[in-house]
């Protein structure tokens, strides 16, 4: 196989602690790192990356079978580089296969074709657009929606000399989102978003409101996380941010598959129909009146739920608020002893923040 490849060389003051934090963290997300003299050999399911060390230097190398890997992979390298530099800042500029690219490859432009209430604050934004097939995989179900800026010509992403995604800085900005493919329909050529609506709407709730057919956003992606490995019995938690993926993950497992399922809304008008044929026991958690992200129902939930005692392996998939994810999160390790390979949790907003700041995750 022909692998296509990159180069880069930047001046890094202390490099050797910066490879070495970059190589801890990439080995935390089940990348093979391999070790010899000055050089870091990183490989991923995506490509083989590797960073040498040259005294107050760094030379980063790519390889890949394709473009959109390699897109991929330069980016992940620069981005930690750049990430656990700080303020050192360095200049990493790509030469090789992909120094051309000037659209990133995996980003299409799509058109809302429908929209429809599913409850009364879960909208659902139907898409349609050229290449869609690479959503249909379920190893990978989330997206970054481009959201053009309203009264403004949208000026989209593009990739700058160090592989990573650069945005305007005018008003034509768009903003971007991270939101679960909830379904993705082969024969239509189209895909489903649901979209959690309130009136205190950052960019993607106010988009889902007022969108309608013909409106044009860009899809970046896919990426971040799909079905979980395999289990006897499942458990998951989450509240209504989390419910599009919790039931395309349901909706995906086999009929032999058991577990329970752990979902808060406001009230009975946000529970949602999710077919499956999984035993999967699917118990909804109202807040009645109580504001999102202050009451301590799904840990309660969590904590007074029987796991299962016949050695069944299980796995559990939490994404919620990040002050009930920490406590969950405590409880499956501390509490249920699960390891890092059978839990997956991540907070998905944090209150009184918004959508733009980061939050704690654990991907296992």
């Amino acid at each position: 196989m022909t692998l296509l490849i990159a180069e880069a060389r930047t001046q890094l003051p202390d490099a050797v602690s910066v490879v070495r934090d970059v190589c801890e963290h990439f080995l935390e997300h089940d990348a093979r790192i391999a070790v010899d003299g000055d050089t870091h050999t990183v490989t991923f399911d995506f490509g083989v990356g590797t960073l040498q060390v040259q005294s107050d230097a760094l030379t980063l190398r790519a390889a890949a079978k394709d473009i959109n890997e390699l897109y991929f992979l330069r980016l992940v390298l620069a981005g930690h580089i750049k990430e656990f530099a700080g303020e050192a800042e360095p200049e990493i500029v790509w030469s090789g296969a992909g120094s051309d690219l000037v659209t990133p490859p995996n980003f299409r432009l799509v058109r809302v074709t429908a929209v429809r209430d599913v409850t009364p604050h879960m909208r659902r934004v139907t898409f349609s657009g050229g290449d869609l097939a690479r959503y249909a995989g379920d190893d990978n179900i989330h997206v970054g929606l481009v959201i053009p800026p309203e009264g403004h010509d949208p000026v989209w992403p593009t990739v700058g000399k160090d592989g990573l995604i650069q945005w305007h800085a005018g008003p034509g900005r768009p903003a971007m989102r991270r939101y679960t493919i909830r379904r993705y329909d082969a024969a239509a050529g189209t895909l489903d978003i649901d979209f959690v609506v309130h009136e205190d709407a950052g960019p993607g709730s106010a988009f889902a409101l007022r969108a309608k057919p013909g409106d044009m956003v860009g899809l970046l992606g896919p990426g971040g996380g799909g079905m979980p490995p395999r289990a006897d019995w499942y458990l998951f938690v989450g509240d209504e941010t989390a419910l599009p993926a919790i039931a395309r993950i349901i909706e995906t497992l086999p009929p032999q598959a058991r577990g329970i399922a752990l979902i808060e809304v406001a009230d009975d008008a946000e529970e949602q129909r999710i077919e499956t044929t999984a035993g999967i026991d699917i118990r909804w958690l109202h807040r009645n009146g109580a504001e999102a992200g202050a009451t301590t129902l799904l840990a309660d939930a969590v904590r007074e739920t029987a796991f299962p005692d016949d050695g069944a392996s299980v796995f559990a998939w939490i994404a919620c608020e990040l002050d009930g994810f920490k406590a969950i999160r405590a409880h499956l390790r501390k509490e249920r002893g699960l390891k890092k390979t059978e839990h997956f949790a991540v907070a998905y907003w944090r209150k009184g923040k918004t959508d733009d700041d980061k939050f704690d995750r654990d991907d296992g």
